[in-house]
């Protein structure tokens, strides 16, 4: 239903949020502010990439002697499998645009079930990874679990909040606010995805 003009639009209704959402010339302020927080995470992540090639320049043996590389197949299945919620979050922000809150919280559920068996396969591999050397003992150590550390609590944050918005839109519906939130989600999940790769490739190079 669409407002009538010279009406205020109630933005706590999935009708006044969809208006809204129409009638805007720029992107709300929660999605510019998630925009800000993730060119800083992108920052650190460039940092700590050029930081591992950086190291790995620096010496003949890279992993040092007695560490083998990483397998190639388990973690870039996992990061494969894990990429798909970049479709699955597009869908979520695009319904919450068309106040579609059923399509919100369908795709924000299996959003989340993939992305949380992502993160304890990546528990997994950490917990082996520790068993044959630890972060403490060579630079290698250091960079490659300060990277892969990094990169699993950006998506453990990544899940908590995808917890905390499909609490709030099936307990409050899809208002304007929730659906900004969305949105915003679905934007920390492309570059978090996207960062999944480079991460990927970096930890993995010693055995392309």
């Amino acid at each position: 239903m669409s407002a009538v003009p010279g009406e205020p639009v109630d933005r706590d209704t999935p009708a006044g949020a969809v208006h809204l959402a129409r009638q805007r010339r720029a992107k709300p302020n929660g999605w510019w502010g998630m925009v800000l927080f993730l060119c800083s995470e992108v920052t650190i992540f460039g940092t700590l990439i050029a930081t591992y090639f950086y190291l790995q320049f620096g010496v003949h043996h890279w992993p040092p002697r007695g560490i083998s590389p990483e397998k190639v197949a388990y973690p870039s299945i996992a990061t494969g499998v894990l990429l798909l919620t970049t479709f699955t979050m597009w869908l979520a922000a695009r319904a919450a645009g068309a106040g579609a809150r059923r399509t919100v919280l369908l795709m924000i559920s299996l959003s989340l079930l993939i992305q949380g068996a992502f993160f304890g396969v990546q528990v997994a591999l950490m917990s082996s990874d520790l068993s044959r050397f630890s972060p403490r003992s060579t630079a290698y150590g250091s960079i490659y679990y300060t990277l892969t550390g990094t990169h699993d609590a950006h998506v453990l944050v990544g899940c908590l909040l995808g917890l905390a918005v499909l609490w709030f839109v099936a307990r409050r519906g899809l208002t304007d606010y929730w659906s900004t939130a969305t949105r915003a989600l679905a934007l920390y999940w492309y570059v978090v995805n996207a960062l999944a790769v480079f991460v990927l490739l970096t930890t993995l190079s010693p055995s392309l």
